[in-house]
């Protein structure tokens, strides 16, 4: 029984090896990864912070590679159709878990197209107003809009988009009756809402911040469990009150359905590596992002629970892709 036992062990461990050996990394192939969205966003910058400070440690290049076209679709979809061999990876965040819900002619099934590598980083988003809102709390503005159903706004970046969910989340949480106006754009949403034409917005926090230092803009409530460091005074959607708007915006990497398990592990090993760099930390950081670098099980939850709950808002909602 023994030997049969490490003849088995030893057959695992050969056949994991094969299985390595046809990757990327065991060949000094470039390993591409497809981010669906143009250079110079987050999700882009974060994928080539992880494609620079991986490359050593895989031993090939690591090539970030950006197909845009169809909010996301585009990139997406040829990475699903890409060989499960660890060679082309995808840049996967919060957009494809609400795609998962609001687009339900996708060409491939988003739970099952891609295997989750890690989420690499995350940042809660932030309600912000109007300075001209009289309200200096969550409490006081849900108070506010109960008192005058229909005469608030909240403007987002787009039918579908996350600060558009985050709203709606809002909405159903507190019992409020706040318009959705729809802009083009985060630009759009904040130049109008400094100009007082909407009053409310949910979005992450790097992109209020440099608005909220300046005055233009109030912030309410940080959506996490917990305070963040780059608004310490700003108090926690648990703390007021409303634990349901706990909302992170995330950026995590993906592989095509039937890459090997070695492989993922690899990868999964050598971005984790790349990510606790000091020098890697500090760029994350200056992004306004913190660093997660969580196991591949942990991604894996964190993106079907995020379908999950985004599928669900979209449906209470009734909200329908452009």
């Amino acid at each position: 029984m023994q030997l049969i036992q490490a003849r088995r062990a030893t057959l695992a461990l050969v056949g994991a090896a094969c299985l390595l050996g046809t990757s990327a990394f065991a060949q000094n192939k470039p390993i591409t990864i497809v981010v669906p969205y143009a250079p110079g966003g987050s999700a882009d910058l974060v994928t080539r912070v992880v494609a620079q400070f991986a490359a050593p440690g895989i031993g090939s290049a690591v090539i970030v590679d950006n197909k845009t076209g169809g909010g996301g679709v585009v990139g997406w979809s040829a990475a699903a159709r890409a060989a499960p061999d660890g060679n082309t990876l995808l840049t996967v965040e919060l957009s494809y878990a609400i795609a998962a819900g609001l687009i339900p002619t996708l060409p491939f099934d988003p739970k099952k197209a891609f295997t989750q590598i890690t989420t690499a980083v995350k940042v809660p988003h932030v309600l912000v107003v109007n300075p001209a809102v009289p309200a200096k709390t969550v409490q006081e503005f849900i108070a506010l809009a109960k008192a005058q159903p229909g005469k608030l706004n909240y403007g987002s970046g787009g039918n579908g988009t996350n600060t558009h969910l985050a709203g709606e989340l809002f909405k159903s949480t507190t019992g409020t009756d706040i318009v959705h106006v729809a802009y083009k754009g985060a630009g759009a949403v904040l130049t109008d809402l400094m100009g007082n034409q909407v009053q409310a917005l949910i979005t992450s926090v790097p992109t209020a911040l440099p608005h909220i230092k300046s005055g233009k803009l109030k912030a309410l409530m940080v959506t996490g469990a917990e305070r963040n460091a780059m608004l310490p005074d700003v108090p926690s959607a648990k703390e007021a009150g409303i634990p349901k708007m706990d909302i992170d915006y995330w950026i995590g990497i993906g592989a095509p359905a039937g890459t090997p398990q070695p492989v993922i592990d690899k990868l999964n090993k050598e971005f984790s590596a790349a990510l606790a760099q000091p020098d890697a930390k500090k760029k994350i950081a200056e992004m306004g992002l913190t660093v997660v670098a969580n196991t591949p099980a942990q991604a894996t939850q964190l993106v079907n629970s995020e379908i999950q709950r985004w599928s669900a808002v979209i449906k209470q909602a009734g909200i329908k892709a452009d």
